[in-house]
Formats: C-alpha cells, sequence, structure tokens
C-alpha cells in the first residue's frame, strides 16, 4: 500500500500532482454489500483499507450524483456514485461508482470532470444493455479500465470505443485563480497573442482587448472603452487565467526599478537577446530604425537599482540617443522579470488623519493611492515631502 509521504516531500495542499494509481469500481451487491467489483491494478485497494471507507464510496441517497472525494489511510479517492432504479434489478436498484485512486498527498482536482463524464457513460451502456450488472462482461470492463489507466496516465486523453457509441476523455489541466486585478496595473498582451481575434471572446473583452496596449492602466481603460470599472477588472483578471494577458506595474518616470538575477539571461540566451533588442528599439518616423546595442541594453538595466529613477538614468545614459525606447525597456524587463518595480508605501504616523491620510497604511502603493484619490504622483510627493507625520517605506 502506498504511504502517505515517504520522503517528506509531499503533503496534503502541496499543489503536486500525481499520477492515477489505480481505477475501480465498486457496487452495492444485495447480499454482500458494497464491495470492489473490478479494479487496476488487482488488489491495489485492500480489503481493509476498502471496509474502512465503503460507506463514502457507496453513500446515501442524498449524496448520489455528486462528486465525492476521500482521502484516508494513504490514498485519496474521487468517485462519483450512481443509483438506477429499476425492477429488474434486486431492491429494484442498482448503486455503482467509478472511482480514480491517487496518492493523499496529489491535487486531484483535475480528475473530478473525467470520473463524472466516465460515470455518465457507464450510466447509459447500463441503462441500455446491462453493461455493468451482467457479469459476463467482467473481462471486457477490465480490459476497458487498463486501457484508460494507461492512457489517462501517458498522453492526458483516451478514447473509448463500445459498439456504435465513443467517447472521448481528457484531463484538463486547472490553475489556480489569479489575484484581483487593481485599478493601477497595466495589462500586456503577452507574446503570441497580438493578432489574437475578437470573435471569439465575449462583448466586454471586444471592448477592452482594444485600449489594452502596455501603457494604459485599468482604470484608464475602463474610461476609455466606457464600459463599468468592476467588468473590465473580471475580464481582465480572466485574460490573465488563460494566459492572454500579463499584469505589469504602472510605469512612472519616478519609479524605482531594481535588476534581478535574471538579466543574465540576456547574455547567454542570443535569441532572447535578439528578441529585446528587437523589442525595445526607438521608433522613428523620419528614418529606420536601427537595432540597439546588446551592451547599451545591459548598461541600462545593470544601472536600475536603489534610490535611482527611471528619469535619473534616463537624464544620465540618454537611451534615446541610443535608439533604445526606456518605456519598452521597462516594459521588456517586468514581462520577463529581468527588472522589478520598488514601489512607495506611505504610512500616516500623526493623531488626526485626513480623507487622503487614511491611505496611508503602509498596505497602499503610491499607484494605487493615485488611481483612487485621481491625482497625480508628483502631487502627491509633494504632499508627503512636506508632512511631517508621513513615512514613506520602499519595497
Amino acid at each position: 500500500m502506498a504511504t502517505i509521504n515517504q520522503t517528506n516531500q509531499f503533503y496534503e495542499g502541496c499543489g503536486r500532482e500525481g499520477p492515477i494509481r489505480c481505477i475501480l469500481l465498486s457496487e452495492f451487491h444485495a447480499v454482500a454489500g458494497s464491495k470492489i467489483s473490478c479494479q487496476v491494478p488487482e488488489n491495489y485497494i485492500a480489503k481493509e483499507v476498502f471496509d474502512s471507507i465503503r460507506f463514502f464510496i457507496i453513500p446515501k441517497p442524498q449524496l448520489q450524483r455528486c462528486t465525492l472525494t476521500v482521502n484516508a489511510l494513504g490514498h485519496k479517492v474521487i468517485g462519483y456514485p450512481v443509483k438506477i432504479d429499476h425492477t429488474r434489478y434486486p431492491r429494484n436498484a442498482f448503486y455503482f461508482n467509478l472511482c480514480f485512486v491517487c496518492d493523499s498527498w496529489a491535487r486531484s482536482v483535475q480528475y473530478e470532470a473525467v470520473v463524472k463524464k466516465l460515470s455518465e457513460y457507464l450510466l447509459m451502456m447500463e441503462e441500455e444493455t446491462s453493461f455493468l450488472s451482467n457479469p459476463d462482461n467482467n473481462t471486457r470492463i477490465q480490459n476497458l479500465l487498463s486501457c484508460i489507466l494507461r492512457d489517462l496516465n501517458e498522453k492526458q486523453v483516451a478514447t473509448i470505443v463500445e459498439g456504435e457509441t465513443t467517447i472521448y476523455l481528457k484531463i484538463v489541466r486547472l490553475k489556480p485563480d489569479p489575484p484581483p486585478v487593481q485599478d493601477h496595473q497595466v495589462p500586456l498582451i503577452c507574446k503570441g497573442f497580438e493578432n489574437i481575434s475578437l470573435e471569439a471572446w465575449d462583448l466586454t473583452t471586444q471592448q477592452v482587448i482594444p485600449f489594452i496596449n502596455g501603457i494604459n492602466h485599468v482604470a484608464r481603460i475602463a474610461a476609455e472603452a466606457d464600459v463599468e470599472n468592476q467588468l473590465v477588472k473580471s475580464c481582465i483578471q480572466n485574460l490573465v487565467y488563460y494566459g492572454v494577458v500579463q499584469l505589469l506595474p504602472l510605469l512612472k518616470y519616478s519609479n524605482v526599478y531594481m535588476c534581478t538575477r535574471n538579466l543574465q539571461n540576456l547574455s547567454k540566451d542570443r535569441q532572447f537577446a535578439e528578441d529585446c533588442r528587437h523589442y525595445v528599439k526607438l521608433q522613428t518616423e523620419k528614418e529606420t530604425p536601427r537595432l540597439p546595442s546588446l551592451h547599451k541594453i545591459l548598461q541600462l538595466y545593470s544601472q536600475m537599482t536603489h534610490g535611482v529613477t527611471l528619469r535619473a538614468l534616463c537624464q544620465r545614459l540618454c537611451p534615446r540617443d541610443n535608439a533604445i525606447d526606456e518605456r519598452k525597456l521597462v516594459t521588456f524587463g517586468l514581462q520577463h522579470c529581468l527588472i522589478r518595480c520598488i514601489n512607495k508605501y506611505p504610512i500616516f504616523t500623526g493623531s488626526y488623519p485626513s480623507a487622503r491620510h487614511k491611505l496611508y497604511t503602509g498596505l497602499n502603493s503610491l499607484d494605487e493611492i493615485c488611481c483612487k484619490t485621481g491625482l497625480t504622483p508628483s502631487r502627491i510627493e509633494e504632499d508627503i515631502d512636506v508632512d511631517s507625520n508621513v513615512t514613506v517605506i520602499w519595497k
């Protein structure tokens, strides 16, 4: 029997996915009660283990046709119990449950839809041909489950053909929901989706996507697209979930950026470096744009550090004289984690806060405060500089 955690590396809730260890078919026998009628591989779930959880495998009628997951004794069992009412069965009913068995630590939510679909298929076969309740079909069921187990583990897809019926099974990887979208964040369309067709999306997304350019923040997109702010946030969150859009900090010349260890990838990956050169080149109307040198790009990135604003960096190194668009440089760096933005978080330390002071909690960045108040960063920074009761944290 599999152990819960042999190396102390995995645990329930760790988010790691594991293979399907076993597929078992359980049914309720009129005399013997709940039992395993078929499982592959054989004897993976011992009788003692099954007897301990059988009340959850064939549950009360109130839990029929619901996805149930039982995590006990080193196994995680995902099932979809089904009851068929008919006079041809003893006690006028037939109970069965098709279950997937995984390691107890494994993430299993991606299997739930497959278990439900397969159970509904077996329900249809049973109603039409008594496929499950006929003992003569035990060998066919064993072979069927063996094929499903092999194909789903190896290829994530399986095709079942029984007579004139065909069913397709596919394991769809479910990603966690992205964090809530904030007004000050800037969506950027990811590489490969620049020419995305709008017809495939809903009406709100069709209105929003044309205003996503890597410069407009969420609140501005809502205003320009004439769409309610919360709808725009939900739309962009949906695009982030599907990997169409990436969220970046608001670009300001008063921002401070810091390079990360990923910057070395520019010197190690030639194709990555070429992509960077083409992305950050300065577009001019009068002449054909020339590619900037990788040396100048690395020089600009490496000079990004604590206490140095983007404005100061541009004044000192003049990126536009070297055919570099500093806005695209920052966008490319943030998109590929070559740099990160160091934000300002004001904290009010006085006794009688004003309406704006109530935003100075240390949890709201300067970008968030700008979006909530409608004031420019320079105006807020001027007020903070002359207010002795406000302290600023950079992080």
